[in-house]
């Protein structure tokens, strides 16, 4: 059996007496494989590319669209929060005048409230003064009369009053 296996014609394709033939119908296959894929293939697969190309184009000048009119409305935005920022400072500086002039107005009113109570108690102080002067004036020349009677002096009350006045003064009795 080794004999008949090893005798025997072998793989076909490897048969030189048909290498033509399938050299024939490798080149036939070839061209016709050549036409149907540069007739039918080719022009879909350019077809789908250049598609495909085209919606990539698209999309890119859309985003570049998208782009722009997003960095106009943040450009938009950041002005309008420039604006917003500078009405809130404009309020704030109002509010603060307008309390700086409130308080101005309490100020005054408190200032002239207390001068005239300064000039009330400045008023009220002077009296008290006078008043303890007269005391004053009044206490010692009974503390003197009382004085000169202990020691059995006779002395009229103008001279007592006199010298008590002189000596209140700074003067020498």
């Amino acid at each position: 059996m080794a004999d008949a296996a090893t005798s025997g014609p072998g793989m076909p394709q490897l048969d030189l007496s048909t290498f033509s033939n399938q050299i024939f119908w490798l080149v036939v296959t070839m061209v016709v494989l050549y036409f149907i894929m540069s007739r039918v293939a080719l022009p879909r697969i350019a077809a789908v590319l250049a598609d495909r190309r085209g919606t990539i184009t698209s999309d890119i000048a859309a985003a570049e669209d998208f782009k722009l009119k997003a960095q106009e409305a943040e450009a938009a935005y950041n002005q309008a929060l420039a604006d917003a920022r500078t009405e809130a400072n404009s309020i704030v500086e109002a509010a603060k005048a307008e309390m700086q002039a409130e308080l101005d107005v309490q100020l005054a009113k408190a200032n002239a409230e207390i001068a005239a109570r300064s000039a009330e108690s400045e008023r009220h102080i002077a009296e008290i003064r006078d008043n303890a002067l007269a005391m004053v004036t009044e206490v010692s020349g009974d503390v003197t009369k009382e004085i000169l009677s202990a020691f059995d002096v006779k002395a009229d009350g103008r001279s007592v009053t006199a010298a008590v006045s002189a000596r209140l003064k700074g003067g020498a009795a």
